[in-house]
């Protein structure tokens, strides 16, 4: 395990240990914060089309035109 998976881990122990509305607290704060925010919809966007098939950028580059 590298340090900052180790580091993640406490931090996820931790939260998962808080009482609901101090979680609600934490989340809150997190979507405030605009470039958190971005991020966590890019990974969302990514887990939801990880099983597409890719396609080479030449491909999307052709369909982007039409």
């Amino acid at each position: 395990m590298t340090t900052a998976e180790a580091t993640a881990k406490v931090f996820y122990t931790a939260f998962r240990a808080l009482p609901k509305k101090e979680k609600e607290a934490v989340v809150e704060h997190l979507l405030k914060d605009k470039e958190f925010l971005e991020d966590m919809i890019d990974i969302a966007i990514i887990e939801q089309r990880r099983k597409e098939p890719s396609r080479s950028l030449d491909e999307y580059l052709k369909r982007r035109k039409r």
